[in-house]
């Protein structure tokens, strides 16, 4: 059966190289919204359900996609339009919710080290798909960062608060961010971003109307948690997505990921620069870190031309 029967499959990036400047923009932008988004997660819980957060936050990155005319215009093949449905369930609708319930019960700092098992998840389920290893420089570095995430991470992770359900549920969004990364790559060289996230996000909409519902009950209206939904759902949802997905499908699955890692050093920049916490050792260490394994990461892969895109 050829690739575009099959429903998991995915693609090399359409340029292996080193990182171009523009490369390293959409990286920023996607890190520089996502690094944010746990803290506007808390702020949503302080008043909405879970279910109300993100339902809401898909229904503002959605409208916002769809105000593109470039969104509108396009055309998805039937035979990928499975494919489409499949990202509103694993990159939106499922890891979405599992985010919101997770934080519940788990600090958001654990929740943030937890998501940088993301490029792992990402990179194995490449190796299936494509039946190729990553190359040597791109493991180092996808290992350095890791462990840079890590360092950041421990000051604050060792005095969490954690539940093992909470920490069950960040690990599933992972492994679901893992799959739809690689599935996002040939739809994006296909399509663009634009017009497959908005059709996955109404996708995510409907699966997630009933936790919606359920929740409305328990939740009330704050100004500052609904600007919180907003500002996940039109930076987090949309734009942050479009860059991601962009960027995946130049530099592949894998190396596109790279955005996990580098998000919790924005982060830290805002807590510095307008919460006067304090950059202390562990956290210099891990910038280092993250830095050099991004660098290393995001240098050109190995010299063999791309594989046609194959299937599971």
């Amino acid at each position: 059966m050829s690739a575009r029967k099959r429903l998991l499959v995915t693609s090399e990036g359409s340029q292996a190289g080193a990182f171009q400047p523009f490369d390293w923009v959409l990286l920023m932008t996607a890190a520089g919204i996502w690094g944010s988004s746990f803290f506007f997660i808390a702020v949503g819980l302080d008043h909405f359900e879970p279910g109300i957060i993100t339902f809401g936050r898909v229904a503002f990155g959605a409208a916002a996609l769809w105000c593109m005319p470039a969104a509108r215009r396009a055309r998805i093949d039937v035979g990928d339009r499975l494919r489409v449905a499949l990202l509103g369930v694993c990159w939106m609708a499922f890891p979405l919710s599992m985010y919101s319930f997770a934080e519940q019960w788990i600090d958001s700092s654990l929740a943030g080290m937890l998501t940088a098992a993301t490029p792992i998840w990402t990179a194995l389920v490449a190796r299936v798909l494509l039946r190729r290893a990553p190359g040597r420089s791109l493991v180092v570095g996808l290992l350095i960062a890791f462990v840079g995430v890590a360092v950041l991470s421990w000051p604050s992770v060792r005095d969490a608060d954690a539940s093992a359900l909470g920490v069950l549920m960040v690990i599933l969004a992972t492994v679901s961010y893992g799959v739809a990364s690689n599935v996002a790559v040939p739809l994006q060289q296909r399509y663009g971003a634009l017009p497959v996230l908005a059709r996955a996000q109404l996708v995510a909409l409907v699966l997630l109307l009933p936790t919606a519902v359920i929740g409305a009950p328990d939740s009330n209206f704050a100004v500052g948690s609904f600007a919180a939904v907003i500002a996940l759902g039109v930076l987090g949802t949309g734009l942050a997505f479009v860059a991601g997905a962009t960027l995946m499908g130049r530099v592949g699955a894998t190396r596109g990921t790279l955005i996990t890692y580098v998000a919790p050093l924005f982060s830290i920049t805002l807590g510095v620069a307008f919460r006067d916490e304090i950059l202390d050792g562990y956290g210099a260490v891990g910038v280092v870190l993250v830095l050099l394994g991004a660098f290393l990461a995001s240098r050109a892969e190995s010299g063999q031309p791309p594989p046609p895109t194959v299937e599971a």
